[in-house]
C-alpha cells in the first residue's frame, strides 16, 4: 500500500513511519513542514529505506498538496500533521487555528480533489485517516467514567478546540462528499523522539541538568499515557482493518496522577542516573509546584474497548515498562535531545496566559 503521512517527522508521526517501514512493506512519503517540532532526525534509521520519500510542503498549500497526491498516488493518507502543545496554544493561538483547522480543510479539499479522479475500484479502497486527541473530550473530574466514541464534544484549550474542529471537517466531508473516512482519538503519548516540551522529557532532561522540575497545581491531574509504538500498532490496525465512517479510541489503560509520573521518573533516575549535579542530594527534591494553567482539564480516561473488540488491539506496554524504556533512551540520546534545542524551546515555562499583542 502506499501510504501518504502528513506531519511524519514531528512525535507520533516518526514513530508510525518507523513502524511501517521496520514491519511492513508499506511504501510512505512522508510530508511535513518542518516547525519546530518536526525533526528529521527522528527518522535517521530509515531515512535511506527505498520505499521512504519526504517532502517539505505545508498542508495549508492545497495546490502543491493536491500535485504531490497526483504524483504520489497514496491508497490512504494518514493525517497527523498539527500543532499540538496546551501551553503553546495558550501563549499562541493563531497557529493552531491556522494549520488545524485551515490546514486540515485544506488537505481534506485536496485529497476529494485526488480521490474522485480514482476508478470506482481504487475509490472504494482508499482511506483518509485523521488521528486526533482525547483533549476533545475535555474533563472528567468528579465523574467515574472514560470517554467513549460517543462522549459529547467540550474541549478546553484553544488546543484541543481547534483539533474538536478539524475532527467535525473530517466527518462532514464524509457525509456531504462521501469521502472514506476513519477518525482516532488518543491519550497522551509517550517514549522516545519526543519533543523536551512534554512533560515526561522535560522532567528526565531538567533532572539530570539539576533543574527544577515544574507540576502544576498540586500534581493531581490524571491522564491515560499510551506508549508511543503501541499507538503506532494502532493506528496501522485502524487504516488497514477499520471500518468507513468509524471512530475508534486509543489509550494505554495507565491513568496515572502528574504528580506520580515526575516521581517515578525520579525513582528510575536514582537507579539508571545514580550521579546526580552537583547540589542535588535526591532528584525528588528538584521538584516544585508551579501555577497551574489557565482552564487546566484535571482528567482524562479513554475507553478502549471498542478497538480492542472489533480490531483486536490491545497496548503490549504497562506504564512501568514504557517508561523505563522512555528514560533509558534518553539517556542514551543526549545528543539527539541537544540538537532538538535549537534556539526556538529551552525547556522555559509556556502556558501562562499572557495578554495577546
Amino acid at each position: 500500500m502506499r501510504i501518504l503521512i502528513t506531519g511524519g517527522a514531528g512525535f507520533i508521526g516518526s514513530a508510525l513511519i518507523r513502524h511501517l517501514l521496520q514491519n511492513t512493506t508499506h511504501q510512505v512519503l512522508n510530508l511535513d513542514k518542518l516547525t519546530y517540532a518536526g525533526n528529521l532526525h527522528s527518522l535517521a534509521t530509515v531515512a535511506d529505506n527505498p520505499r521512504y520519500r519526504f517532502a517539505q510542503l505545508d498542508i495549508c498549500d492545497q495546490p502543491q498538496v493536491r500535485a504531490l497526491l497526483d504524483d504520489f498516488q497514496p491508497e490512504a493518507i494518514m493525517h497527523l500533521a498539527a500543532e499540538s502543545h496546551v501551553d503553546r496554544s495558550i501563549d499562541g493561538p493563531s497557529a493552531f487555528i491556522q494549520t488545524n483547522i485551515v490546514g486540515t480543510y485544506a488537505l481534506l479539499e485536496a485529497t476529494r480533489g485526488y480521490w474522485q479522479g480514482l476508478t470506482d475500484t481504487a475509490k472504494q479502497a482508499f482511506r483518509f485517516h485523521h488521528i486526533s486527541t482525547d483533549e476533545v473530550y475535555g474533563d472528567l473530574h468528579g465523574v467515574d467514567d472514560l470517554f467513549t466514541e460517543t462522549t459529547p464534544y467540550a474541549p478546553s484549550s484553544p488546543y484541543s478546540a481547534s483539533k474538536a474542529a478539524s475532527d467535525h471537517l473530517v466527518r462532514a466531508w464524509q457525509r456531504t462528499y462521501n469521502l472514506p473516512v476513519l477518525i482516532t482519538n488518543c491519550s497522551n503519548n509517550y517514549g522516545p523522539y519526543h519533543f523536551p516540551e512534554k512533560l515526561i522529557p522535560l522532567v528526565i532532561l531538567n533532572a539530570l541538568d539539576g533543574k527544577p522540575l515544574p507540576v502544576y497545581g498540586n500534581g493531581a491531574q490524571i491522564r491515560d499515557w499510551l506508549f508511543v509504538e503501541d499507538h503506532a500498532r494502532a493506528l496501522l490496525k485502524v487504516v488497514t482493518e477499520g471500518n468507513v465512517g468509524e471512530t475508534y479510541n486509543i489509550g494505554g489503560h495507565n491513568e496515572q496522577q502528574n504528580i506520580d509520573v515526575v516521581r517515578g521518573i525520579c525513582a528510575l533516575l536514582e537507579e539508571l542516573a545514580p550521579n546526580k549535579p552537583a547540589g542535588v542530594e535526591r532528584y525528588e527534591q528538584l521538584i516544585t509546584f508551579v501555577q497551574d494553567r489557565p482552564g487546566h482539564d484535571l482528567r482524562y480516561a479513554i475507553d478502549a474497548s471498542k478497538i480492542e473488540r472489533e480490531l483486536g488491539w490491545t497496548p503490549e506496554e504497562t506504564f512501568a515498562t514504557g517508561l523505563r524504556k522512555t528514560v533509558q533512551w534518553y539517556l542514551n540520546n543526549l545528543d539527539w535531545c541537544r540538537h532538538v534545542q535549537d534556539g526556538s524551546y529551552q525547556r522555559e515555562r509556556l502556558g501562562a496566559s499572557k495578554a495577546p499583542v
